[in-house]
């Protein structure tokens, strides 16, 4: 009888834990995973599926009855042995996708704080260095990290991800690099300084860039002209946008009628059309040419007190978003102030937009705010619709808008 290669190992192996995930079998999967992975596929399948998907999966839809005892405790299971919690299958979902699908409210909840967690651990390796350790677990987080980012899978098309949304870079492992430099040429959206370079299209109701990414679109009116309300709620007071893009929200702040109204935005065909709109000339308006890393610290040296400030860059990452809070913000806003921003995080799949806010209500914390959300419902029909026509790919397909409002910790 021929002996197994260890590649036919390796397969068998791959199949008994995904057969055991599936059937909630805690015993035989403890055994299995001292020497197997609970990131396995199994390459011989029709749909390849992970552990995490096979578990969820088997739990069917709520009315079939909730996810059991042994169903939430095989998922925690996994995830306590290095299940990713945005891992794709080849259906392009991930674990809570399907657990949000089939109503299984306990287990996406488990997801969401399975993936909190892992975003606070990688910010944290960042922040003491370990960002740039190749490990194997940090090469697949980061290629998962947001659903549509830079996702490798095994010949299918690369998806790009929604320049909306924010992600965390992995080390400078030479092939990873040369990977994101090709994007960065095809897409302008994976660099800023790249985006400021090029050329921008203004198109009735949407503001492109050259690779046909949405930068803004005139769907969002009704959330600027919210945030505005909820960051001004008397005239008279020092405002600053970070983020012309369309004049959205600049337009709706003028209506507040602002003492200060502190423009910062880097685009120079952003400067050319603020010209041609007089802005330069409105009274009490005041812009700043350049990135906000540039400016920022020149009002901070000017001693410029604010009573608001909202912020929506394009092409910034999430750690772009958490600098500006915790590095200016805190130096510029005034003691009764309040901070706004942009919540376009994952936006293009729930359970990513869930666990990004949940993360950034926390490092919000950590940097002495409090944050309140309203929820406010986007145009219906948004995803799928005739807008997203000509672009490179919608950045929103959920239903409701999370919008913050950040004040000083009493």
């Amino acid at each position: 009888m021929p002996t197994q290669t260890s590649s036919e190992d390796d397969i068998l192996l791959a199949k008994r834990i995904i057969s055991a995930s599936e059937r909630h079998d805690l015993a035989a999967l403890t055994v299995l995973l001292k020497t197997g992975s609970a990131n396995v596929q199994d390459p011989t399948a029709t749909i390849a599926t992970s552990p995490l998907h096979a578990a969820i999966v088997a739990c069917g839809k709520v009315e079939d009855g909730k996810a059991g005892d042994d169903a939430v405790k095989t998922v925690e299971l996994l995830l306590q042995n290095g299940a990713i919690w945005n891992d794709l299958n080849k259906e392009d979902d991930t674990p809570g996708c399907i657990a949000l699908r089939l109503g299984q409210k306990k287990i996406y909840e488990i997801m969401i704080e399975a993936g909190v967690r892992a975003e606070l651990l990688f910010a944290k390796m960042e922040a003491l260095g370990l960002g740039q350790i190749k490990v194997d677990v940090d090469v697949e987080v980061d290629e998962q990290v947001e659903p549509a980012v830079e996702k490798e899978d095994s010949g299918d098309e690369v998806e790009e991800p929604s320049p909306k949304k924010q992600k965390i870079s992995n080390g400078e492992e030479p092939v990873l690099k040369e990977k994101i430099d090709e994007k960065v040429l095809d897409d302008v959206s994976l660099d800023n300084h790249a985006y400021l370079k090029s050329q921008l299209r203004y198109q009735p109701g949407i503001l492109l860039d050259s690779s046909d990414n949405a930068v803004m679109m005139d769907w969002e009116t009704q959330i600027m002209q919210r945030h505005a309300t909820t960051l001004i709620p008397r005239s008279g007071l020092r405002v600053m946008n970070v983020g012309h893009g369309m004049g959205i929200v600049d337009t709706a702040i003028q209506t507040h009628d602002p003492a200060e109204h502190h423009i910062v935005e880097a685009h120079p065909q952003v400067h050319q059309r603020l010209r041609e709109q007089g802005w330069y000339d409105k009274p009490n308006v005041r812009i700043h040419e350049g990135r906000w890393q540039d400016v920022l610290p020149k009002l901070v040296a000017e001693g410029v007190v604010l009573d608001a400030i909202y912020y929506d860059t394009f092409a910034e990452d999430y750690a772009a978003l958490r600098d500006f809070f915790s590095d200016y913000v805190v130096q510029l806003l005034a003691p009764d102030g309040r901070f706004g921003w942009y919540n376009g995080l994952g936006a293009d799949r729930q359970i990513c937009y869930d666990v990004y806010t949940k993360v950034a209500e926390m490092d919000l914390y950590e940097a002495g705010f409090d944050t309140e959300w309203e929820d406010i419902e986007v145009p219906a029909g948004l995803h799928g619709s005739h807008q997203w026509k000509g672009t490179r790919r919608p950045y929103w397909t959920i239903d409701v808008y999370r919008l913050p409002v950040n004040t000083f910790i009493k």
